[in-house]
């Protein structure tokens, strides 16, 4: 059977499960068995069409709802960080790896840019930061901009602060990703030439130790809101089989799902960065044991447990679909 006509076939059955589907326990379980039959089909004979990867997705949605069926309430909010977060993330996985790219390549133009001109580091951080910061550098305190402030009241405003500038990367998706990019740029560019600063002073090992205890978290959550922003965007550009109105509604939605996995990140990063960064004399493994705890949280949540998670439920659609 040609592709087309197994759409057509099939079309109006696959958007009835998408925008109305039962609530009823036996008519959800009938709804995934079709849906795994039929890409169990798509699969043999279109295996690497966007039909087969829209019935991994619907099918992957359908045993979430069924599973998630089964809970009581109270754990709705575990199985959104347990399922249905990490299965967003894996479903967008390339983008997250270019929003990653782009934050790598960007923070290594703002790195160099700074390096060949010094007021670069100036028109990126400003002459009253940049000024602080060299005092403190004189007086043997390089890291003492984090000891400024109540504790608790810079966590407060760093936390509301940085949840505002993830939330505006995701909302700039709706404007084909112009605010997202530029915002990713502007925050990549901005920690290269801060870093250089550290490094035309020496300092870039300490500083890399000391800020990176913060920074591991917060620098993630660039990468991750550019995604969701990207999310977003790619729905207009790109919207599939589906109509584009719906794509942007599923990529409004899947980009703010994305977008609430920083929300956690945030919380601790800012924690760290109000409570914890200003102790820049902490012993070493301290350090190095903070750094490498959240660097593992970021690995293990962003990128192993998604890829875990998507192999298991396609292996548990292509067992039903043997069976």
């Amino acid at each position: 059977m040609r592709e087309a006509l197994f759409i057509k076939r099939n079309r109006e059955r696959w958007k009835q499960v998408q925008d109305n589907p039962s609530g009823h326990p036996d008519e959800m379980a009938k709804e995934f068995i079709q849906l795994v039959e039929d890409l169990g089909y798509s699969k043999t004979f279109y295996p690497v069409s966007k039909t087969t990867q829209y019935l991994n997705d619907a099918a992957a949605k359908k045993y979430l709802a069924i599973y998630q069926n089964k809970k009581e309430k109270s754990t709705r909010f575990i199985s959104f960080f347990k399922f249905t977060l990490p299965l967003v993330i894996a479903k967008h996985h390339r983008v997250l790896l270019i929003s990653f790219c782009l934050f790598v390549l960007f923070v290594t133009i703002g790195f160099f840019s700074a390096k060949n001109d010094e007021n670069f580091i100036r028109q990126i951080l400003g002459d009253d930061y940049v000024d602080m910061t060299l005092q403190n550098i004189k007086d043997g305190h390089p890291f003492g901009i984090y000891g400024y402030g109540n504790e608790f009241l810079s966590f407060i405003y760093i936390f509301i602060n940085n949840v505002k500038v993830s939330l505006v990367e995701y909302g700039g998706g709706i404007l084909f990703g112009y605010f997202t990019i530029t915002g990713l740029i502007y925050n990549s560019v901005m920690v290269g030439a801060f870093e250089n600063m550290f490094y035309n002073n020496g300092l870039l090992k300490d500083s890399l130790l000391t800020i990176m205890i913060h920074g591991t978290l917060e620098l993630s959550t660039f990468v991750v809101a550019a995604a969701s922003g990207l999310v977003l965007a790619k729905s207009w550009f790109f919207p599939g089989t589906i109509k584009r109105i719906d794509a942007l509604k599923q990529g409004a939605k899947e980009g703010l799902i994305i977008a609430m996995s920083n929300i956690p990140m945030l919380f601790i990063a800012a924690f760290f960065e109000g409570f914890i960064t200003r102790h820049a004399d902490m012993p070493l493994w301290l350090k190095l044991f903070i750094i490498t705890v959240s660097l593992t949280i970021v690995i293990g949540y962003f990128i192993v447990y998604p890829i875990h998670l998507k192999r298991k439920l396609n292996s548990a659609d292509s067992t039903n679909a043997i069976v």
